[in-house]
């Protein structure tokens, strides 16, 4: 979720069309589309492989100010607590900033090819891998904690979250472990047009659980096997069905801009920012809002900078905002994190890989997908879908992103294309072995049923 932070406060929102007009706003022409790649990972003792708490000699503060002080990034505060570390000057980079049980992200710079990708995760884990060494802390990439218990773990010093604790547990049984249990790795994709975001939005929504299902990284909850294969992709299951899910009316005719808007007012909102402050208005209406009917600040109306605070509290499969957040995928290790920008600018950045996605996804019903999301976390590439597996699907949409980046033809100095990129998932579709069942098969082998295994062999 992004860091607010205090600026010119932009004019009050006058109509409804003003929010279709932000999201349309994100339309690019395609030589202007862009990467985006954000990761979360977990922090941890090296000593003892215990929760990182935020302060202290050998906490999450201390480890963003070295790195503050070693790389030259700007500091974002709240309450005078360091809590997010912006670049906003540097080709790769981005902004690093924390999630609610210290989870850090890296919100990753819009970048051009797969290449640049690389870079930029390359050199995000060796700068922060170096500081978090000196303070002896390590990093861990899976979809959900394999140790610690909810009570175990620190809270980070933002506002907003304590009002999300306080929400939360009204509207589902697992708000509070996707909160501070779960880390993911997402992709931000733009759009042409509204034509071009609706097609890339069903196509990215459809696919999300065999994504998931590629990419499921979380088979232990608590020091032991949980059953599932990504244990983070159930928990979203029952978190808040106001504001999660697979969007089924986005495949309605008539959907586009207006439809995604008429969606989002009716989420209920969490929060407003102002005079750096954040005040709760968890289950108000961003309708009354737009009318001055706040219980919490009555007569007061929206600008666009609290529209942009709402929909980053919307958390379906695929989030809209001026570009589109595929959100389906498990945190892992580096070969991971970079397939999975991988696989969408191949399925989505190349009209025939993109038109053929379209006319597969067309096929399935709106059941048909549920029935395939509700089914995916604990059986992974084994969920039968059509008379195959994900396995199956997987492989032929993998297939597609590799002709997709054959022909956008982009090159490293090697002279190597962005396919080689989606190696480990070659390796996963064709052997039929997720990272989960990796690290099943280690627990059970070698690691003996000792998780503090997993640390040292799975450390970022």
């Amino acid at each position: 979720m992004s860091t607010r932070v205090n600026g010119p406060k932009s004019p009050v929102i006058e109509s409804r069309d003003e929010l279709v007009a932000y999201l349309e706003s994100g339309s690019k022409p395609q030589d202007e589309w862009r990467i985006g790649t954000e990761h979360e990972k977990f922090g941890f003792n090296v000593k003892d492989n215990s929760p990182v708490p935020y302060g202290g000699e050998h906490g999450i503060q201390a480890l963003l100010e070295m790195h503050r002080n070693c790389y030259c990034w700007d500091p974002v505060r709240e309450d005078g607590n360091i809590i997010a570390l912006s670049c906003t000057d540097c080709p790769i980079g981005g902004s690093i900033s924390l999630e609610p049980g210290g989870q850090l992200e890296l919100s990753g710079a819009p970048l051009k090819t797969i290449h640049e990708t690389e870079k930029e995760l390359r050199q995000h884990l060796s700068q922060v891998g170096g500081v978090a060494r000196q303070l002896g802390l390590g990093f861990l990439g899976l979809g959900f904690t394999p140790k610690w218990t909810l009570e175990e773990l620190p809270l980070m010093p933002k506002a907003r979250y304590r009002i999300m604790m306080r929400y939360m547990p009204l509207r589902g049984t697992h708000g509070l472990d996707m909160m501070f249990r779960t880390a993911t790795v997402q992709v931000n994709m733009d759009f042409g047009d509204e034509a071009d975001m609706v097609k890339k939005l069903r196509v990215g929504l459809a696919l999300q659980p065999v994504v998931t299902a590629l990419f499921a990284n979380s088979p232990f909850t608590e020091g032991k096997p949980n059953g599932f294969q990504s244990y983070r992709a159930e928990v979203w299951r029952h978190t808040d069905p106001d504001r999660t899910g697979m969007l089924p009316f986005a495949f309605e005719d008539g959907m586009g801009f207006e439809r995604y808007v008429d969606y989002a007012l009716d989420v209920p909102m969490y929060f407003i920012y102002r005079d750096g402050r954040y005040i709760d208005v968890a289950g108000a209406s961003f309708r009354d809002f737009l009318e001055g009917k706040l219980a919490a600040l009555p007569g007061v109306k929206p600008t666009m900078e609290d529209w942009a605070d709402h929909l980053t509290t919307l958390f379906p499969e695929v989030r809209l905002k001026k570009f589109l957040e595929m959100r389906g995928a498990d945190a892992g290790p580096f070969g991971l994190l970079l397939a999975l920008p991988a696989l969408w600018a191949g399925l989505l950045y190349d009209k025939t890989s993109l038109d053929a996605a379209a006319d597969l996804v067309a096929k399935w019903t709106a059941e048909e997908r549920q029935t395939m999301r509700d089914r995916v976390p604990r059986l992974g590439l084994k969920t039968p879908f059509h008379g195959r597996t994900l396995r199956e699907v997987g492989r032929d949409i993998l297939a597609l992103a590799e002709a997709g980046l054959k022909r956008r033809a982009r090159r490293n100095d090697g002279g190597e294309d962005e396919t080689r990129a989606l190696t480990p998932l070659w390796e996963i579709v064709e052997e039929g072995r997720t990272q989960a069942d990796r690290l099943l098969a280690a627990y059970e082998g070698p690691w003996e049923g000792n998780i503090n295994r997993l640390f040292e062999a799975e450390a970022l």
